[in-house]
């Protein structure tokens, strides 16, 4: 494969948003990409390793790539055992949704306003889907929605260290029916995508001044399309991070999804076939097609 260049960056990638730590999806060594194309970082290098000690460990670690490289398809950006967990009704867009799906509609209601955010245990890395690869529905689910998210990528000290997308696929009429559901609704096979790569934090000058667009494609039309930002966040991003540090240490880092402003209505429902098209501003375009969960391996 010849050498990347420039001009032959993925479409995945935004032209402007030059660097990103990618793991290639058919080798799992980790590079960086940068105005010049890949260039590897050293054999053994792994998400974990880099994010074990503060902001400035990671960033230094991100300096040591330097073998030219062509592998040129992302793999989800984690390691085998990293942790991802998920924020909810962050947004006021979430809030509505909930609400609006749910027997017990008070209680995000009261969420919503409350000091302590919701967090929940989303995947761990071995199961995160990819750049490409596919997402699952539930066979017992009647309701299932994409969720598009802004990730940050956590150091073991607490720091916020990059970005990534996230699609928080989720069973809607699952969790309605009762909220005590919620693993079941957000925990399955397929129900976690990260990617294409992580940016740096030092390369996002507002986090909270971020576009994000979703649109869902059904027999090559669009099915559905909607666009939010960061900007309409009801929470901070390091308060977030500060109460999933509150009682438990990552020593090798943590990503959490921070929420969604876009919840498809009751009209809608992910059908096997879909492809879901999820862009945040300066991180990076996610696309995945819709399989049936058990088709997942």
């Amino acid at each position: 494969m010849a050498s990347l260049t420039r001009a032959r960056l993925p479409p995945q990638f935004s032209r402007k948003a030059l660097m990103h730590l990618v793991r290639c999806s058919s080798s799992s060594r980790w590079a960086v990409r940068a105005a010049d194309g890949y260039r590897a970082l050293p054999a053994g290098f792994s998400l974990g390793d880099a994010l074990s000690a503060d902001l400035a460990h990671f960033r230094t670690l991100l300096d040591t790539a330097a073998e030219r490289f062509d592998e040129v398809t992302p793999g989800a950006p984690v390691d085998p055992d990293t942790e991802v967990w998920a924020a909810g009704v962050t947004y006021r867009q979430s809030r509505e949704a909930r609400v609006e799906e749910s027997t017990e509609p008070d209680i995000y209601q009261r969420v919503y306003d409350a000091e302590r955010p919701e967090l929940f245990f989303k995947s761990i890395g071995r199961r995160v889907r990819g750049h490409d690869e596919a997402i699952g529905v539930r066979p017992d689910s009647t309701w299932d929605v994409p969720e598009p998210e802004l990730a940050v990528v956590v150091t073991a000290g607490g720091e916020i260290a990059g970005y990534t997308v996230c699609d928080d696929v989720s069973s809607r009429s699952i969790e309605g029916e009762n909220p005590l559901y919620l693993p079941q609704a957000k925990m399955f096979a397929g129900a976690t995508a990260l990617g294409p790569g992580i940016r740096p934090a030092w390369e996002i000058p507002d986090p909270y001044a971020l576009e994000i667009e979703m649109t869902i494609f059904r027999g090559g039309e669009v099915a559905w399309e909607g666009t939010s930002g960061t900007g309409q966040l009801h929470r901070r991003l390091d308060d977030l991070v500060g109460y999933l540090f509150r009682a438990d240490r990552y020593p090798r880092g943590v990503i959490l999804s921070t929420g969604t402003g876009l919840v498809p209505g009751q009209d809608f429902t992910l059908t096997p076939g879909d492809r879901v098209q999820i862009r945040v501003d300066g991180v990076g375009t996610l696309a995945n097609d819709v399989l049936p969960a058990l088709e997942i391996g």
